[in-house]
């Protein structure tokens, strides 16, 4: 079928292509840099803007990059019938576009929806007035306007993005595309313009790029950690000030070299480096700990996590490492650790020398005494009644003596908390001194675990002083002893309904108190607190912390 010829009247014919370029500059001759090429769509609403019929349009369009379905031995698709006055209406619809024309002078002509929305003028309240209203008082007295028009009757075309003012005198940020529009006769007929309000998206570009500031702000800033970046192959490509500070080399010494320059030669000989890159890249990321180098050859002890960094496409784009130098915490752990086996160690042999002397007080003192006793009772069975009295209450005396060894050698003696724990070891103590004292007592427990044995027998030797001061000083009638695991540790309170502890009683400051003094230095000596306090509702509370770490197992006491 063959293709119907133009009919006389304005067609639109597109320029020679040439370079795009914005308009920002005063100086047309040094553009700041790329244009983007519009969507044939908003290409095309020039023509229809104008009602052209479409033999008349479809030389713009095509050049636009649309298809022309009435290629030679092509069919024409059903829209190329469509009535001019469709097209129109479809320009004069868009509500998202400000699709208008201007004349060769620069004043509206036409008119749409998306026109009115954008710019908030009717139509009859800006057709005929310059498009340099829409124009910034300082864009139009750079005279701004005017050079868009020069460059887009040079070029055939022009976009450029910048603020734009409504009719209420509010700002915008407008992406604007102007075209020249000739005749068949290459006569200069005017201009279309597609304007879109692209404030929004530009808010959005400026808070990205704020919040992009930021972080990278926020990254080169930090000084405690190292954070930088990796590409695939396991290269330096960013340095932040933590980096240099614990590692020692400046952004121009590292960036380009392999991060396995911070491994020891042992860790780069086993091939680690690369070994936890694949890791990392398989598992998502990687932590480690372990030796590192500085500059300098100093090594370090460091945390180190390593972030495999995909793109949407799921392709590596490198890694993010954070390092810690973790050398200071890595000896107070250690010191720590070593102090935590002398404690044991201190413990154990304490326990042992209790052992001893209960075993020497039961053996030799006691039975020595019972042995005197006996002689007493026998000499006042064959004493007058008259001087069988005095030698009566000598005996008596002894009995006494001996009755108070035995209660040092029942606390003494190891609590057996090797073959039953700490809760059953408690349980038979109270079992054992509370009926004596007239006391009914609880015991409750949330234990994790079972502490370590140095930790049990401490908190049985406060316990017992505690309890021991009940008896003694409390008058009360009942005693609660409670255990819990609380942050890698073991929290006891042992609280009584007795007269309480006096308001100056601090077990500290006052002379004569020393199983409280005792009861704060077994507590700290072992790492933790200890601490007493009156009751609201009436006598004392005992409350201490030991941590339960194990810094090695060791045989029972024998």
């Amino acid at each position: 079928m063959p293709r119907p010829a133009l009919r006389p009247g304005i067609a639109i014919r597109p320029r020679p292509a040439t370079p795009r370029r914005r308009i920002s500059e005063p100086d047309s001759a040094t553009p700041p840099g790329p244009v983007t090429v519009p969507s044939p769509a908003a290409s095309a609403g020039f023509a229809v803007s104008r009602g052209l019929r479409h033999a008349e349009a479809w030389p713009y369009v095509r050049s636009c990059g649309m298809p022309d379905p009435l290629s030679a031995g092509q069919e024409p698709p059903a829209y190329a019938s469509y009535d001019p006055r469709d097209l129109r209406l479809l320009v004069d619809k868009v509500i998202d576009y400000a699709i208008f024309m201007l004349d060769p002078t620069g004043r509206v002509v036409s008119w749409n929806a998306g026109a009115e929305r954008i710019a908030g003028y009717a139509a009859e309240e800006i057709i005929g007035r310059h498009f340099s209203v829409f124009y910034l008082p300082e864009d139009t007295a750079e005279g701004r306007p005017g050079r868009e028009l020069e460059v887009a009757v040079a070029e055939g075309r022009v976009e450029d993005e910048g603020w734009r003012v409504r009719k209420d005198g509010t700002r915008f940020w407008a992406n604007s595309v102007i075209t020249a529009l000739y005749d068949a006769d290459g006569t200069l007929r005017g201009f279309g313009e597609v304007v879109r309000d692209a404030t929004e998206r530009r808010m959005a570009e400026q808070a990205l790029r704020e919040s992009e500031e930021r972080f990278r702000l926020l990254v080169h800033g930090v000084l405690d950690y190292a954070i930088f970046m990796l590409d695939p192959t396991g290269r330096v490509v960013s340095w932040n000030a933590g980096a240099e500070r614990i590692k020692g080399y400046a952004a121009e010494e590292i960036i380009g070299r392999h991060f396995s320059v911070f491994y020891p030669p042992e860790d780069k000989a086993a091939g680690k480096p690369n070994r936890e890159l694949r890791t990392a890249t398989a598992e998502g990321r990687l932590e480690d700990e372990g030796w590192r180098v500085r500059k300098d050859g100093t090594r370090f002890w460091a945390n180190v996590v390593i972030t495999a960094l995909f793109d949407e496409d799921g392709t590596l784009r490198g890694f993010g490492k954070v390092t810690r130098d973790m050398t200071e915490r890595r000896t107070v752990e250690r010191a720590l650790d070593e102090r935590g086996r002398l404690v044991a160690h201190l413990v154990r042999a304490q326990e042992l020398e209790r052992r001893r002397i209960a075993w020497d007080v039961h053996d030799d003192t006691i039975q020595s005494m019972v042995a005197v006793g006996m002689r007493l009772q026998l000499l006042a069975s064959r004493l007058p009644a008259e001087h069988a009295a005095p030698v009566t209450r000598l005996d008596e005396a002894v009995a006494a003596a001996i009755g108070r060894l035995r209660d040092l050698t029942f606390r003494l003696r190891p609590p057996g908390i090797d073959q039953n724990g700490l809760v059953e070891g408690l349980t038979s103590y109270l079992d054992e001194i509370t009926p004596g004292a007239g006391l009914a007592y609880t015991l409750q427990h949330h234990l994790d675990r079972e502490p370590p044995r140095e930790t049990a027998i401490t908190v049985f030797r406060i316990c017992q002083e505690a309890l021991a001061n009940v008896q003694k000083h409390a008058q009360a009638q009942s005693v609660a002893v409670s255990l819990t695991s609380v942050d890698h540790g073991v929290l006891v309170r042992v609280s009584d309904d007795g007269i309480g502890i006096g308001e100056a009683a601090d077990g500290v400051t006052r002379p004569g108190h020393f199983g409280l003094i005792e009861m704060r230095e077994r507590a700290e000596t072992a790492g933790g607190w200890w601490g007493v306090r009156r009751r609201p509702g009436g006598g004392t509370s005992v409350e201490f912390w030991l941590p339960a770490l194990r810094y090695g197992e060791e045989d029972p006491l024998p």
